[in-house]
């Protein structure tokens, strides 16, 4: 094996009183003085590190805010980003930390808002009445009230009531426990405050209940009804209101819309999916006088001649509904006639839907007559009903007559209906 030529160090003499020196050669090629960071990042990184201590953001530069934003940290207080920190890449890191794949488009493409809309949902959602510390709550509105405009509520937990703690409180008082302070969610202490609100979607229910299953769970009790209704009242900016899957009954339903007359600015209610009734409906009649609804779903209640014929008559006076639904009721021929007849008069309905009620031949024959005056409906709904009951005949004629009166619209226009022999 050969030696190495290169002297060791013991070889390697000094000589006394001369000072000893080493040469450093770089072994990175791509090694250069511009990768150092600038002074002003440096600054930058600093203030992003202090920024709960010192938060300094407006007197920066648009570019100095982006890079703030990308190097903020997403778990600072709210109390310090939520007025200060605009919309931007900082909400979009917090979004993406707590729910990975977010599709802002849902949110007007405002990654603030939608942080801020989904947080105060959760919050509401997992809210245990006389549990769960309302001041939370509270404190989480303080910061979002001017950024949220739709909450969609897919759940309210019901009271949690530890049995022998009822038993304790029973024996300790001579009158008869009163239970919790309320049954689900309180949204009197909300609504109000939500400066902003355009719409509210909320189903009184629980979801992945399990062995745990209560009937309480999914409906509304009448002190929900109560404190809902005073809090409608009071959200002056709400403009959708969607309420269903709740068992709403006649009661409900009209201490709701009692609250709701004359509303500034709501235009679309949505009770579909409960219990209510002819009473109900005659509710909701009034209320079609008394509003600017444009759109009203009323889909799977138990609606019948009585109170189609309410909404008839509101309809047949009103100028502002555009689309009424009633599918899946049970509305037979008095109502649908009456219906039909109040479109001679009503100029603005554009869509009706009467698909899976009980209505006949007489229905669709008024709503043949109200298309020969009427030229603003785009769509009519008949589809399930037993049109063909009275004869093979006779329905055929109908289809035909409905045709010739929309063969010469220059406008587009859905008819749907089903023969049921």
């Amino acid at each position: 094996m050969p030696q190495s030529t290169l002297p060791s160090a013991s070889d390697s003499k000094v000589p006394e009183g001369s000072k000893k020196t080493r040469t450093i050669i770089s072994e990175d090629p791509c090694w250069t003085l511009s990768l150092l960071p600038r002074l002003s990042d440096l600054c930058l990184q600093s203030i992003a590190n202090n920024f709960e201590e010192h938060p300094l953001f407006e007197q920066l530069s648009s570019s100095q805010r982006d890079f703030l934003q990308q190097r903020l940290s997403p778990s600072l207080p709210l109390h310090v980003t939520a007025n200060l920190i605009g919309d931007g890449v900082y909400w979009k890191r917090r979004c993406q930390q707590l729910w990975g794949l977010c599709d802002v488009s849902h949110y007007g493409h405002s990654w603030k808002r939608m942080f801020f809309e989904r947080s105060l949902e959760n919050m509401i959602e997992l809210f245990i009445p006389d549990v769960s510390d309302p001041g939370n709550l509270l404190d989480m509105v303080h910061h979002c009230r001017d950024f949220v405009k739709r909450l969609r509520v897919s759940q309210l937990l019901t009271p949690v009531m530890d049995p022998q703690r009822v038993e304790e409180e029973e024996v300790a008082s001579d009158n008869e426990y009163e239970g919790p302070s309320m049954d689900h969610f309180d949204f009197s202490i909300l609504l109000q405050k939500l400066s902003r609100l355009e719409e509210l979607h909320v189903v009184y229910r629980v979801k992945e209940c399990g062995m745990n299953f209560e009937w309480k769970m999914f409906e509304m009790t009448d002190r929900d009804c109560e404190s809902l209704a005073t809090a409608l009242e009071s959200c002056k900016t709400l403009k959708v209101l969607r309420l269903h899957q709740s068992h709403v009954d006649d009661k409900k339903c009209r201490l709701l819309v009692k609250h709701l007359l004359d509303h500034p600015s709501l235009r679309q209610l949505d009770f579909s999916h409960n219990l209510i009734s002819d009473k109900g409906a005659r509710a909701v009649a009034k209320l079609l006088s008394r509003s600017s609804l444009q759109e009203l779903d009323m889909c799977d209640n138990h609606i019948r001649d009585h109170g189609a014929k309410a909404i008839a008559h509101a309809l047949s006076n009103n100028s502002t509904l555009l689309s009424l639904n009633l599918r899946l009721n049970r509305v037979r021929d008095e109502g649908g006639q009456a219906l039909g007849e109040a479109l001679l008069r009503n100029c603005t309905l554009r869509h009706l839907h009467l698909g899976g009620n009980e209505v006949g031949r007489r229905t669709a024959a008024a709503l043949s007559e109200a298309l020969r005056q009427n030229n603003v409906l785009r769509s009519i709904n008949l589809s399930c009903n037993s049109l063909g009951e009275v004869s093979e005949a006779e329905p055929e004629y109908i289809c035909f007559n409905i045709s010739q009166q929309t063969r010469c619209r220059s406008d587009s226009f859905f008819f749907h209906m089903n023969f049921l022999f």
